[in-house]
């Protein structure tokens, strides 16, 4: 699933050589993305004098400057209430969900959990799910 994916813990390798470059692909760009916001963010922390928070986050995340497994699981527990609502809430009207209902009446949104994202999987080995 989607948080696997970004915290680099996704055991699915592809069907196919074409599927396996293109997970190879994905996570060489999320690597390099999650490089891009550690470097921005110690870079803004430094520029604004809150060079103590910088440290800390430098020796958080010292031995995870290649892979960034760290930042990643970081930034997925911030944002993953973000990231769902995006997928369900914000979706538009869009057909992929199945409709939904309350007190038997079809509504618009596709929205179920509101503020509650379902995290009991979050740590479930994909083959065990």
């Amino acid at each position: 699933d989607i948080g696997d994916i970004i915290r680099g813990k996704d055991l699915f390798r592809g069907y196919n050589e074409k599927d396996q470059q293109g997970k190879a692909k994905l996570q060489e760009n999320l690597k390099e993305i999650f490089k891009n916001i550690y470097n921005k963010l110690i870079g803004d922390l430094t520029k604004s004098s809150r060079t103590k928070v910088a440290e800390e986050l430098k020796a958080r995340y010292q031995n995870d400057t290649t892979d960034y497994f760290q930042l990643r699981e970081d930034w997925w527990d911030a944002n993953r209430l973000e990231v769902w609502k995006a997928l369900t809430c914000e979706s538009g009207g869009g057909k992929y969900f199945r409709k939904t209902y309350v007190g038997g009446n079809e509504i618009e949104s596709n929205c179920r959990c509101v503020t509650d994202v379902p995290t009991y999987f979050d740590y479930v080995p994909q083959y065990l799910r």
